[in-house]
């Protein structure tokens, strides 16, 4: 077979570009320590690359959010702990208002005390976060979600939407309460129904705590509205009750009218309620029972203030501070709902943020197997192409320069 000089050159030539090409791609390999540098390396690879880069992206900004969420949660477990102590200042004061032996400076001196209490709980439900952003506006922009109107009462300008922050694919957790909730939509009451002496009584009537003591047959009562009772009282402590929504007495489950006498201390229970008393009725005093509405915390510390200041008597005062510790008691047992609620989210960020944490090192790992090059082997071809490639030029070198003529000389 004849093999042209020309060919044999361009077969030569061709080799040494492929080596060239090879140890070039080495080069590249070595000093960026991986095994892909384009697509063209491992089309497979490269696929493989991307979406391993796509999933650490995507973890990465997760981990980001769960900080965020984090911190602004940790911001609100502590208002809502200051809260709480504020509240129990607030309720130490009411119940120190009930000494019947203060004196009227000593009830201005509790109600100039509860004005800051309630300034101090105004400051507190209008906490910003890091990023200046109220804690309780919902969803809103405002950056103070609570004023105060000039009766005392709470105005709340947010919203009651829980703002979400993504933790995952489909995914989310609430970073905060609303206002609505924590401050202003607080249950009247025992949370089921308002049990209050009446305005006219001239006895020394108290109403205690009340409850509902018979789940079915409160529901049974409550089950075509809310109630509105009035109990009547006599001299002697007999009293009857009538439903004031039908303006007929109510009943017992036997269908006979609620009737019975009360004594000092005693209690009187229908249609699964529950009213505790002490001291003793006059002649036509009342207590109204009704199914309980909302209010907010601000309004029940005006109340107490005005209470505090003004000539009320014992106990009327009594009366008076009573209910609205119970909205005080109320609004703490929101306030610790909040808290619950806190506590289990940051528990889930902070298991999601572990597994986020754990993923991302097998992740890398499963990217540096499919990217990163090893080294050693790397090197060991660097050196056996660069030879290889000047073993190939020295060759040429040498072939190329043979000729018939140097033959016969």
């Amino acid at each position: 077979m004849r093999i042209s000089t020309s060919w044999m050159y361009q077969r030569s030539v061709n080799t040494m570009l492929e080596q060239q090409s090879t140890l070039s791609n080495t080069q590249d390999q070595v000093s960026s320590g991986k095994r892909i540098n384009v697509a063209s390396d491992d089309p497979t690879g490269s696929a493989q690359i991307v979406s391993l880069n796509h999933v650490l992206a995507g973890n990465t900004q997760y981990s980001a959010n769960i900080t965020a969420a984090n911190t602004r949660l940790s911001t609100e477990s502590d208002t809502l702990n200051s809260v709480q102590n504020v509240l129990n200042s607030v309720n130490d004061a009411a119940l120190q208002g009930i000494n019947g032996s203060l004196t009227a400076e000593n009830r201005g001196n509790l109600a100039t005390e509860l004005t800051q209490l309630r300034d101090q709980l105004l400051q507190l439900a209008n906490t910003t976060d890091a990023n200046g952003d109220a804690l309780f506006s919902g969803t809103s922009d405002t950056s103070a979600p609570f004023q105060l109107n000039a009766d005392g009462s709470g105005n709340y300008t947010g919203n009651n939407v829980q703002a979400f922050t993504a933790i995952g694919p489909q995914l989310k957790v609430a970073n905060t309460d609303t206002g609505a909730n924590v401050f202003m939509n607080i249950p009247q009451g025992n949370g089921s129904f308002v049990a209050s002496a009446g305005a006219a009584n001239s006895g020394s009537l108290v109403v205690g705590d009340n409850n509902v003591t018979d789940a079915a047959a409160w529901q049974n009562a409550t089950a075509s509205g809310p109630v509105n009772y009035t109990i009547n009282f006599q001299a002697d402590g007999s009293y009857t009750v009538t439903d004031n929504n039908m303006g007929t007495p109510v009943n017992d489950s036997s269908g006979n009218p609620v009737t019975g006498t009360y004594t000092d201390g005693g209690s009187i229970s229908f249609n699964g309620l529950t009213v505790n008393l002490q001291g003793s009725p006059a002649d036509g005093d009342t207590v109204q029972v009704k199914s309980g509405g909302t209010q907010d915390i601000f309004t029940t510390l005006q109340g107490m203030i005005n209470t505090l200041n003004s000539n009320a008597s014992g106990t009327e005062l009594t009366n008076q501070l009573n209910r609205q510790l119970e909205s005080v008691k109320q609004t703490m047992a929101s306030v610790s709902n909040a808290q619950v609620g806190v506590g289990t989210r940051m528990s889930t960020l902070d298991q999601k943020q572990t597994a986020y944490t754990d993923l991302e090192v097998t992740y890398k790992t499963a990217l540096s197997g499919v990217q990163d090059v090893d080294m050693a082997q790397a090197i060991s071809n660097l050196s056996l192409q660069s030879t290889a490639l000047q073993a190939s030029q020295q060759v040429f070198a040498k072939v190329q320069s043979l000729s018939l003529f140097n033959y016969i000389k």
